[in-house]
């Protein structure tokens, strides 16, 4: 976990955040293990007790669930894990709308703005290749899944 800790608000609360963010993105998902407290103070650099307030209100919360001998997982419960999702969202449009409001922006000036930055950035992406996949010029042609008589696996691995 990656934390830089900022003077504006309590470290616990950062690490909340973090732990949230890293759910909304997908990065945990329901029933990862995150560190031992011990392991997160270490990492964080932080006092063991800034972790221990910090998974204490998380388990509060619901984010996560705790069992004795086994550690700290994220929960199960996609309701809670979905909340979580909306609130980080939420939280994120309240600061754009504000800060574009401050800047003299209107709403219609600001959702073309988005949508134009979704479009040169969405587009731009799929236009680049996967890293380490070949580029259409280098490319085999795409076969069927039954050429050489030999069935090709449903694509999984």
């Amino acid at each position: 976990m990656e934390l830089r800790l900022d003077q504006h608000s309590p470290i616990y609360l950062q690490i909340i955040d973090e732990f949230k963010r890293q759910i909304a993105r997908g990065d945990l998902r329901p029933g990862d293990r995150i560190p031992s407290q011990r392991e997160l103070a270490m990492m964080v650099q932080v006092n063991p007790n800034t972790v221990q307030r910090a998974y204490r209100e998380m388990e509060l919360m619901g984010i996560t669930e705790t069992l004795r001998g086994q550690g700290t997982f994220i929960t199960q419960d996609p309701e809670r894990l979905a909340a979580i999702r909306r609130e980080m969202a939420g939280r994120a449009l309240v600061s754009f709308v504000q800060e574009m409001r401050a800047l003299g922006y209107g709403r219609d000036e600001m959702i073309e703005m988005v949508r134009g930055t979704w479009d040169e950035i969405v587009g731009a992406q799929a236009v680049q290749p996967r890293q380490g996949a070949p580029s259409p010029e280098t490319a085999e042609p795409q076969r069927s899944g039954t050429e050489g008589g030999e069935p090709r696996g449903n694509g999984r691995v």
